[in-house]
């Protein structure tokens, strides 16, 4: 009958290879497949942020906020090469939330989560910091400057399905689960090989799914299974512009219509600018920015600083569509961050769980309460241990937060022919899992052909054999963000050479 696993996962995303990882890393078996590529869906079109969630204060949700506070300083230590602290300035002026009201959160922010490493809460005097001048004159006068966290988002999927592997678990990408069914005390599940597409039989004792937007069609038309829950759909949209100002700060603006809108700085050369918060209907994978998300980014940030901007300025834009738990809520914006588990199990009934909702930065704890909801349905029988994953490094963060130069450093003497820049990149996306790739080159022609902005043959090799990319477009917009930097001759020619490397493997 071939092997039976303890858990199978539908979903390559954040919540899907969170699990994952840590269920293989408890002695679980495991099977992932993922219908497009990892992080493709919501995963990949993030702010970037690990953060606690300013605003749900507004919203007193307390625990979601505290337990997201808490985390920040957990996944920076187990993934210090892209996750790093970043600074935030909001400005204040009369007519949006009152001072004592900011004061009061950022208060709350400070201590709610058991803060040690990242810097506290400073007010600013805007007409005097550096942090003022890039702002509207004469518009503000003073601010608060606290801390969150910046993150590579895909890549943070793409490490934990990389240690979920290197802990026994099969991945499998472009493959999509098509039906599954209830049979004696586990679970057949049917998955299609999107490339060629036949289909496999998978056996497990236990179903996760975590198909994001799709959860709920999961449930019904693969799974043939009710549901109480009901998601949301929440389009969120982002531009990306040339850099709006040079200091490393980010500005977090208040809109008059209630929402917030953030200016990062991005990859170094770029501000990258959202969200938007709309309902979504339709297919979730064809979600795109909107004419008019662009042009109301555009305002908002145009509104607050000195340079104006327009739609003409953006050089590239995503969206995402965000599997939120309906609540209820009246305005998208206050619909609930949190998550929700619906377990369909009993007595000789093999068990299914769905996850609704979530947040990047709450991944780890969602991926420990599913297990503890499992526990008892799994063949360990509750017995699967504690939760490790917050003490484990991912593949390539085997340093201490903040010592991201010393690793530079050590990877510059090595291979000196790389240069600071290139250097640099390389430690931001594999830390110290570059030299993996890197070997015994000793120039820059030993590395292949250069595709341009850095990107070589030898570390497609590597992301095409180790981190499962199968395009140009995963490599270029989610292993990396160098398509910002790539015109689509060169995109071209990636998607060219990956194509004849498959071809000969």
């Amino acid at each position: 009958m071939g092997q039976v696993f303890d858990l199978a996962v539908i979903g390559g995303g954040i919540n899907g290879c969170g699990i994952a990882r840590d269920a293989s890393g408890r002695g679980l078996s495991v099977y992932l497949c993922e219908m497009n590529d990892l992080a493709s869906g919501t995963s990949s079109w993030s702010t970037k942020l690990v953060h606690g969630g300013l605003r749900y204060l507004e919203y007193y949700e307390f625990r979601l906020v505290r337990e997201a506070l808490k985390e920040r300083e957990v996944l920076w230590g187990i993934a210090p090469h892209i996750i790093r602290p970043l600074r935030f300035v909001l400005p204040h002026h009369r007519g949006l939330r009152p001072a004592w009201l900011l004061r009061l959160g950022l208060f709350l922010y400070d201590h709610l989560g058991g803060r040690r490493l990242l810097p506290g809460t400073r007010v600013v005097d805007l007409a005097h910091d550096p942090v003022g001048p890039p702002l509207k004159p004469g518009l503000f006068t003073r601010g608060f400057e606290y801390s969150d966290c910046w993150v590579d988002d895909a890549r943070l999927v793409a490490l934990n399905a990389r240690d979920a592997a290197d802990r026994g678990a099969v991945i499998r990408t472009r493959h999509r689960a098509v039906a599954a069914a209830r049979e004696g005390d586990g679970w057949t599940l049917t998955v299609e090989d999107r490339a060629t597409g036949g289909a496999t039989t998978v056996r497990a004792r236990a179903l996760v799914n975590a198909a994001g937007p799709w959860v709920q069609d999961v449930l019904a038309q693969r799974l043939g299974c009710a549901s109480h829950a009901r998601v949301r759909l929440v389009q969120g949209s982002h531009i990306v512009v040339p850099k709006l100002f040079d200091h490393d700060r980010a500005y977090i603006l208040q809109n008059t219509d209630g929402r917030i809108v953030f200016a990062i700085p991005y990859e170094r050369d770029f501000t990258l600018i959202g969200t938007t918060d709309r309902d979504y209907t339709g297919d979730p994978g064809a979600v795109a920015a909107t004419a008019e998300e662009i042009a109301y980014l555009c305002r908002a940030i145009s509104s607050d600083l000195a340079r104006a901007i327009s739609p003409g300025d953006v050089v590239w834009s995503y969206s995402g569509v965000r599997p939120l738990y309906d609540d209820g809520a009246s305005d998208a914006k206050a619909a609930t961050r949190d998550y929700v588990f619906e377990l369909d199990a009993g007595p000789g009934k093999a068990p299914v769980l769905s996850i609704f909702g979530g947040k990047i930065t709450t991944y780890r704890r969602l991926a420990e309460a599913a297990l503890d909801r499992l526990a008892p349905h799994l063949p360990t029988g509750g017995g699967l241990g504690a939760g490790w994953t917050g003490r484990e490094k991912l593949p390539g963060g085997e340093f201490e937060p903040g010592a991201v130069a010393a690793v530079q450093s050590e990877l510059e003497r090595r291979y000196p022919f790389l240069g600071s820049d290139h250097a640099l990149r390389l430690v931001r996306a594999y830390g110290t899992r570059a030299a993996a790739w890197l070997g015994t080159a000793r120039t820059a022609a030993d590395l292949g052909r250069d595709f341009g902005a850095t990107l070589t043959e030898a570390e497609l090799r590597y992301l095409m054999t180790t981190e499962w990319a199968q395009t140009a477009e995963d490599v270029v917009w989610r292993r990396s963000k160098l398509g910002l930097r790539l015109g689509a001759d060169r995109i071209a020619a990636i998607e060219a050479w990956m194509r004849a490397a498959q071809e000969t493997r």
